[in-house]
């Protein structure tokens, strides 16, 4: 692993640090967290590695291996992790972030700022890490598939860092390379690089001219590097470790119970008195029984019965439905399962939510880190940011709850708390206006009888 140290050393010399990038990214390649980040997201795409690479044998009398061509090798991938992933990011980030300061938001894109966040969170939970680059007023997103990271040795802070990607593996690699002073992009073929854009810093001013066309008059960079991680977990480790053995049990059973019915569904036949037959007079009463589906014997002596097989059923389906909840319950998801039948109350929706809360609340910390991180790059200054749970609720028993608490409460609470119920809390402005200019009528009216003459 290569840090930033490594790369100090280097100097000035940049067909040095031409090698250094190449052989950073490389190294990389090889590292277990890149392995294991790979792995995860090919399971998050629902493709199952394990799986895949699954073949059936036969084995010969001198003991040779050879592939079985002929049986059923259905291969069936779940979506476990991806539903698991999703879930998780969705809990905590669906709703989006809120801040004290009302143009925070603004400053860092906006609305498109919760998307990114978004984004950010997903490839982090699969990947273990990934990476927003705050590029002046908007935040890029880097995965862990993508993005060389180079730690300080003594602080472990991220000081520089290479984002690589290649369209083929024929194609040229393109690379940018972040330095805390800009950045340099590069081309590599066949491990020779080149200089495609001479370091430029972060945030520039451009000009345009009829003759010159766009040009860079000047420039600045941030007071730090722009590039800031967001881990998954306070262990740094993708929420993927510990899934994949219960998820290829699952696939595996599922996959051999699929295969089991599909060789179960070919009829098989007993021919008695046919000790004369071999094996060609075999395969053409096979090939009549599926062409005519008719067979006769001459001779009257033959007897010809159909039987198909019962695949064991119990065993697996018992063991699909422990493993499916395993998985729940080892990764902390909420089976929604358990609320679907009937109406649930909302102490029982509260505690199914339990485990996914206890796991979301360390990924809100780390959220919380990076967003913090963010906000020093930015210059603003606001408090640590909030987060609306996106929870399924029983909203009956919740809007009656709010109502009956009505006189203890202020009307706005109690009004912007409707509106978030019944997901119209855009309209809270309007509804506020409504409801005063309604009280304003009624007062007028009222003032308008408290004058009228007495008959």
């Amino acid at each position: 692993m290569r840090t930033f140290q490594d790369f100090e050393e280097l100097g000035n010399d940049e067909s040095k640090k031409r090698e250094f990038i190449y052989a950073a990214i490389a190294e990389y390649k090889l590292s277990p967290f890149y392995k294991d980040a790979a792995d995860a997201y090919e399971y998050f795409k629902h493709r199952n590695v394990t799986i895949n690479q699954y073949q059936k044998w036969l084995y010969a009398l001198t003991g040779e291996r050879i592939p079985d061509s002929t049986a059923p090798n259905h291969k069936c991938a779940s979506n476990f992790f991806w539903l698991f992933v999703i879930q998780q990011n969705d809990y905590l980030l669906g709703n989006g972030v809120s801040f004290k300061k009302g143009k925070t938001k603004d400053k860092l894109g906006g609305e498109a700022f919760d998307g990114k966040l978004q984004r950010l969170g997903e490839a982090a939970l699969w990947g273990g890490v990934s990476y927003g680059f705050y590029n002046y007023d908007r935040i890029d997103v880097f995965n862990a598939l993508e993005f060389v990271p180079l730690w300080d040795e003594e602080t472990g802070e991220l000081k520089a860092g290479i984002r690589f990607w290649q369209l083929d593996p024929q194609k040229p690699m393109r690379v940018t390379f972040y330095e805390i002073d800009g950045y340099t992009n590069y081309k590599y073929s066949n491990g020779q690089g080149e200089i495609t854009q001479e370091k430029i810093r972060y945030i520039n001013t451009y000009v345009k001219s009829d003759v010159g066309g766009e040009e860079i008059r000047d420039g600045y960079n941030n007071k730090s590097f722009p590039i800031v991680p967001m881990w998954a977990n306070p262990e740094k480790q993708s929420e993927f470790t510990g899934m994949r053995c219960e998820i290829d049990c699952y696939d595996l059973i599922l996959s051999g119970f699929a295969n089991d019915l599909d060789e179960a569904s070919e009829i098989y036949w007993i021919i008695q008195n046919a000790a004369g037959m071999d094996e060609v007079d075999v395969q053409k009463f096979r090939d009549r029984i599926k062409r005519i589906h008719t067979v006769w014997d001459e001779n009257g002596q033959a007897q010809v019965s159909a039987h198909t097989m019962e695949v064991p059923y119990n065993a697996r389906e018992t063991a699909l439905t422990r493993l499916s909840i395993e998985l729940f319950v080892n990764y902390g998801a909420l089976n929604t399962r358990e609320l679907a039948a009937g109406s649930v109350t909302a102490t029982a929706i509260k505690a199914a939510y339990e485990n996914l809360r206890m796991k979301s609340s360390r990924y809100e910390n780390c959220v919380t880190e990076f967003i913090n991180g963010i906000l020093a790059l930015a210059e603003i200054t606001d408090e640590a940011p909030s987060y609306t749970p996106n929870t399924v609720v029983n909203q009956s028993e919740q809007i009656a709850s709010v109502l009956q608490s009505a006189d203890y409460l202020s009307d706005e609470y109690v009004t912007r708390k409707l509106l978030t119920f019944l997901g119209d809390i855009d309209q809270y402005e309007k509804v506020m206006k409504e409801k005063a200019a309604a009280a304003m009528s009624r007062m007028m009216s009222d003032g308008d009888e408290g004058n009228g003459e007495a008959v």
